[in-house]
C-alpha cells in the first residue's frame, strides 16, 4: 500500500548508481556481523541513514506477536541530545490488534504513507499512536517494510519514521526508494537468519549464555580493538557459591534449574553488548567491552547483589567474583583470564560471597 510522494522527481543515473553502491556496501557489512543484537541495531541505523529517516524500529515476529528488537533515533534530532539512543522495549504488538507493523507482517506488503495519522481509524493498517509518546517522537511520514526470507516467510518488520530533506524538514519517503529499501530489508532478513544459526552454535544449550568458543573469539577480537584504538577491556568471573550442595542434595535437575535462573538474571542485568559466557560448570565469564576496571567493579557489585536478593526456586544463592582489567592489571589479552581467575580464587579462599580484584 503506497501513496505517491507529491513533488518527487525521478533520480538521475548517477544518484541511482550511488544508491546501489551504498546498498551493496550495507549488505556486505550486515552479513559480516556475527552478534545478533549488534546486527539488529546496525540494520536500523543503516536503514535510517540510507533513507535519512529520523527514527527506525525493527520488530521480530514471534508467533502471533511482534517483539521490539531495536529502536534508534537520530541524535541530531533527539530533543534529549546525546548519542543515538536505545529505547526500552515496550510490550509486544499482538498481530490481532490494528497496527501498521502487524499489517505488513501478515500481508508481506510494503506500506509508504506521507502522513501516518491519515490512515482511517479502525482499519487493519492503523498507526500505533501510543508509541510516539514512548519514543518521544511525532510520526509524519512512515515507511514500513517486511523482513522477508528468500522462501517468502516474513520474520520481522522494519518501520522508518519521518524522512528528512536537506533542510531538515519532514517529507514523504520517495516512491523510488521503495524497491531499494525492500532490497535492504531482504539482505537484513538473510543476515538475521544466518546470525540466528550462528548464535545457536555459540550458545550453551542449558543456560542460553555464550559458550567458551564464542568467548575466545570475542576476546581475541576485542584485544585487537584495544591495540588499535586503546579501548579498555574488563573481565568479570563469577562462581556460584556452594552450588555443588544443590546438585548433591536436590539432584541435577534442581542444579540445572538454578544455573538457568542465574544465567537469565546475569544476562538481564548486563548491557546488550556484554559477552555473558557459561565458562564451565557453575562458573560464568563476562567480557565487558570498552569498560575500564572501575566500571567492572560496579558491575560485579550489582550482579552480586542481584543474585543475593533473588529468591531462587531451590534456595538462596550467593556469588564469588573475580575482576581484572586491560590495561590496568595486564598488558596482554592472554593474561586477562588468568588474572581474573586468580582474583576469583582469592575471593573464594577468603570465605566466598566476596569480590576479588586483580
Amino acid at each position: 500500500m503506497s501513496l505517491p510522494a507529491t513533488g518527487s522527481e525521478p533520480p538521475d543515473a548517477r544518484g541511482v548508481t550511488e544508491r546501489l553502491e551504498q546498498l551493496i556496501a550495507i549488505g556486505i557489512a550486515l552479513t559480516s556481523e556475527r552478534d545478533l543484537s549488534t546486527l539488529l541495531e546496525r540494520i536500523v541505523d543503516e536503514a535510517r541513514h540510507f533513507t535519512n529517516a529520523e527514527t527506525g524500529t525493527l520488530f521480530l515476529r514471534d508467533g502471533d506477536v511482534l517483539r521490539f528488537a531495536a529502536t534508534r533515533t537520530d541524535a541530531r534530532l533527539d530533543p534529549l541530545g546525546g548519542r543515538e539512543r536505545r529505547h526500552p522495549a515496550p510490550e509486544p504488538l499482538a498481530l490481532t490488534k490494528p497496527s501498521l507493523a502487524g499489517y505488513v507482517a501478515l500481508n508481506g506488503q510494503l506500506v509508504n504513507l506521507p502522513h501516518a495519522y491519515q490512515v482511517t481509524p479502525g482499519q487493519p493498517e492503523a498507526f500505533e499512536e501510543p508509541l510516539d509518546a514512548r519514543f518521544r517522537a511525532r510520526a509524519g511520514s512512515v515507511l514500513v517494510v517486511p523482513l522477508q526470507e528468500p522462501k517468502g516467510q516474513v520474520i520481522g518488520v522494519l518501520q522508518l519514521l519521518n524522512a528528512r530533506d536537506e533542510a531538515g524538514a519532514i517529507v514523504p519517503f520517495a516512491g523510488e526508494m521503495e524497491a531499494l529499501v525492500k532490497a535492504l530489508a531482504s539482505q537484513a532478513a538473510v543476515a538475521i537468519h544466518n546470525a540466528r544459526l550462528e548464535e545457536l552454535s555459540f550458545k550453551d544449550p542449558l543456560t542460553g549464555a555464550y559458550n567458551r568458543r564464542y568467548f575466545a573469539l570475542r576476546l581475541e577480537e576485542e584485544a585487537r580493538r584495544h591495540i588499535r584504538f586503546g579501548e579498555p577491556l574488563s573481565l568479570v568471573m563469577l562462581d556460584l557459591d556452594r552450588f555443588k550442595s544443590i546438585n548433591d542434595e536436590l539432584g541435577h535437575r534442581a542444579g540445572d534449574d538454578t544455573l538457568r535462573e542465574a544465567a537469565q538474571l546475569i544476562v538481564a542485568s548486563s548491557r546488550s553488548f556484554s559477552i555473558v559466557t557459561r565458562y564451565g560448570g557453575d562458573e560464568f565469564a563476562i567480557l565487558l567491552v570498552n569498560t575500564p576496571k572501575s566500571g567492572a567493579v560496579k558491575y560485579g557489585r550489582r550482579i552480586k547483589d542481584v543474585i543475593e536478593r533473588h529468591r531462587f526456586a531451590h534456595g538462596p544463592l550467593t556469588l564469588s567474583v573475580g575482576i581484572a582489567g586491560l590495561p590496568e592489571d595486564v598488558t596482554r589479552s592472554d593474561d586477562l583470564l588468568p588474572a581474573a581467575d586468580r582474583a576469583l580464587y582469592a575471593a573464594k579462599r577468603s570465605g566466598r560471597n566476596l569480590i576479588g580484584i586483580a
